[in-house]
């Protein structure tokens, strides 16, 4: 008889990578929330609301120019003002601009975090076209309206806050009113604050959506059937902001305001 042959004992390839490499615990769990996926949901989410906060103060403080000079530079200067004597002059004012400018960049690291998330999640393509029929035209464009938005936000800074020469030749430290009417006077810079607004307007339509099914996916009393209820907010949100905001151009183009 012929002996038969065991088959050769399995041994673990100790040569071989992991199928995902995690993190290295951080001893603090706030930095480990944020590298996650939730984690950076919920940032999102907090610093989209802080941003529609100010996107929408923002805008009624600027209806203001409908009321002429007197009271627009009025209001410019009470936001220099705030909490005198408490804090120095301007000092409030700058701190709110800080907590933005955190509170933007804070949004923009999360929505690229979650964006290399999803790529390493799906490493390749969709080998099919993609069903598009539950996803909004404004989800689909949702980082180039980012995008259009952060880089109008450099222009208007620039022409309105910073005041540099090359962007506003008549700017006047001081003079709100006198600066954003002649700004707005321009149709090429009219032009840029339409479009700029528009792409905030999807911006803030879909986030405002986005922000409602991540904050709602997590309570237990979220309840679908009041999506459509949601959808109306975040619709009516958008148009509200933009539409106002673009109505400031077209006044000052037709010879209503300026």
């Amino acid at each position: 008889m012929t002996a038969t042959k065991e088959p050769p004992a399995l041994t673990p390839d100790i040569t071989s990578r992991p199928i995902a490499e995690r993190h290295r615990r951080s001893p603090f769990p706030v930095v480990d929330l944020y590298r996650s996926s939730v984690g950076k949901k919920w940032v999102m989410a907090l610093t989209g609301v802080a941003l529609m906060g100010f996107v929408f103060f923002h805008m009624v403080g600027n209806l203001k120019m409908y009321l002429g000079p007197v009271d627009f530079n009025h209001y410019a200067e009470f936001l220099r003002e705030l909490l005198v004597p408490i804090l120095p002059r301007t000092v409030a004012l700058w701190l709110m601009r800080i907590g933005l400018i955190v509170a933007f960049v804070l949004h923009i690291h999360c929505a690229y975090g979650l964006t290399v998330i999803n790529r390493k999640a799906r490493p390749t393509k969709y080998q099919s076209p993609r069903d598009y029929v539950a996803v909004s035209w404004a989800a689909r464009t949702m980082r180039w309206s980012g995008i259009i938005v952060g880089l109008f936000l450099l222009f208007h800074l620039a022409d309105l806050t910073w005041g540099i020469h090359a962007v506003n030749s008549e700017f006047v430290r001081g003079e709100a009113y006198q600066n954003l009417a002649y700004s707005l006077d321009r149709w090429p810079v009219a032009l840029l604050y339409i479009i700029g607004n528009l792409a905030l307007g999807f911006h803030l339509y879909h986030g405002t959506w986005s922000l409602f099914q991540t904050v709602g996916s997590m309570s237990p009393r979220f309840n679908p059937r009041h999506n459509p209820i949601r959808r109306g907010f975040a619709a009516g949100f958008a148009i509200l902001v933009a539409g106002v905001n673009i109505s400031f151009p077209i006044m000052v183009l037709a010879g209503v305001v300026g």
